[in-house]
């Protein structure tokens, strides 16, 4: 029960690592906010974890919207007082795209949902843990921000963003109790990796292949990461990009 007495909130959490992070915040005694554009797979979300015995409530949130991002913290608050870890998680893959090839449509949404929405939620996540005596945040990016893929230029670019933002949050905010951490997930079961495999034979075991573990991520791994990223457990740790991605960073 690391998390008794606290107050999580998962942005993207209706579905994979985000479902699986919230899930697993309640388990051990947070109290979770669910936020989604996604309303029907995130209650399913907010069910799991009542079933469960937990606690959590779910908010209609666009990511790409800022009235709607400072809704979302504001009623986090408003319900449970306050909040002490935030997991900001929800994102795109992109287009799927190079740099050429890629409109300034896609771009802009991608840098919306993908990065603005980060720096959104920390700008007003930061005040309500202030608010609280501090907390911590792990921010989504991945390790395509160090070994990019083919035709994924507007995402690739979001990611290395991330990292660079949780950076400079963290070098600003240490000092006054928030730490601010990003989690570089590598291939790992989720819609948007089956999404991105579409039409390849056998995608999972080829992309597992490429991995010195020999296996693609399952969403608990990257969960975990989370938990621990923001837990007492890591109180001396901030400003680091960690990749959870069975070894693609050595490759």
């Amino acid at each position: 029960m690391r998390f008794a007495g606290k107050v999580a909130l998962v942005t993207g959490g209706a579905t994979g690592i985000g479902r699986e992070t919230a899930i697993r915040y309640a388990r051990q005694g947070a109290k979770v906010t669910i936020a989604d554009i996604n309303e029907s797979e995130a209650r399913e979300t907010v069910s799991k974890i009542a079933d469960a015995g937990g606690e959590a409530i779910f908010v209609r949130a666009d990511m790409t919207r800022a009235t709607d991002i400072e809704a979302m913290v504001r009623e986090t608050v408003r319900r449970f007082g306050r909040l002490d870890a935030a997991f900001n998680n929800a994102g795109t893959p992109g287009g799927f795209t190079n740099v050429v090839d890629c409109t300034e449509e896609e771009w802009d949404r991608t840098q919306a949902l993908n990065l603005k929405s980060v720096w959104l939620c920390m700008k007003h996540e930061i005040p309500a843990m202030l608010a609280g005596g501090g907390g911590a945040i792990v921010n989504t990016a991945s390790e395509a921000a160090n070994h990019p893929a083919p035709h994924m230029a507007s995402y690739v670019a979001t990611k290395a963003g991330v990292v660079g933002l949780t950076r400079s949050a963290a070098y600003d905010f240490a000092a006054r109790g928030i730490r601010v951490n990003a989690l570089l997930p590598g291939p790992t079961v989720t819609p948007m990796l089956l999404q991105g495999t579409q039409g390849l034979e056998r995608p999972l075991d080829a992309f597992g292949a490429r991995l010195p573990i020999n296996r693609v991520g399952e969403v608990r791994e990257q969960a975990d990461a989370v938990l621990f990223l923001t837990s007492d457990e890591a109180s001396f740790i901030t400003g680091q990009a960690l990749s959870v991605d069975g070894g693609l960073n050595l490759c």
